[in-house]
């Protein structure tokens, strides 16, 4: 493999594609990432949560934790999703307060919503997922940063 990451950017015209496209880079990830979802608000970041959740199997409902800051789903087979919303976040040490480090381990994937607001007391993300208003879609831009996001998304663009 070579040392270049890969990144792709994508137009979505509606919710359902954007699910659709978290589904299947959820469906083509290992268990054991660190996924930055960044975006003004109603950008689409819940929505790319849902999606990926629906890609790992899980039917339930998928709310955004805004008020709770993390929402845990276990998966079959004991696995591990975590969506985190960091937009009511004041001061990134109440993480370190709320036992955060104990989210990151490699049976589990992190959705970070908001992660410039705790910055420096998150590990590095595996893949960053910007999302923007373009028109009545989205656009998407979705940048691998590390070995580990680098094999997801090249296993996504092979699928």
């Amino acid at each position: 493999m070579n040392n270049e990451l890969t990144s792709v950017s994508l137009f979505m015209d509606s919710e359902s594609s954007l699910e659709t496209f978290a589904a299947k880079m959820a469906k083509n990830s290992n268990l054991d990432l660190v996924i930055f979802l960044h975006g003004n608000l109603g950008a689409g970041k819940t929505t790319f949560a849902r999606g990926f959740l629906r890609g790992c199997g899980y039917q339930g409902l998928v709310k955004s934790p805004t008020y709770t800051l993390v929402e845990p789903y276990l998966l079959d087979g004991g696995k591990n999703v975590y969506h985190f919303d960091l937009y009511r976040l004041v001061d990134g040490e109440e993480l370190e307060f709320a036992g955060v480090r104990d989210y990151f381990d490699d049976q589990s994937v992190s959705l970070i919503e908001w992660p410039e607001k705790a910055e420096g007391y998150l590990p590095e993300p595996d893949v960053i997922c910007r999302l923007a208003y373009q028109g009545q879609g989205r656009q998407i831009d979705v940048i691998a940063m590390t070995t580990r996001g680098n094999e997801a998304m090249l296993r996504l663009l092979a699928d």
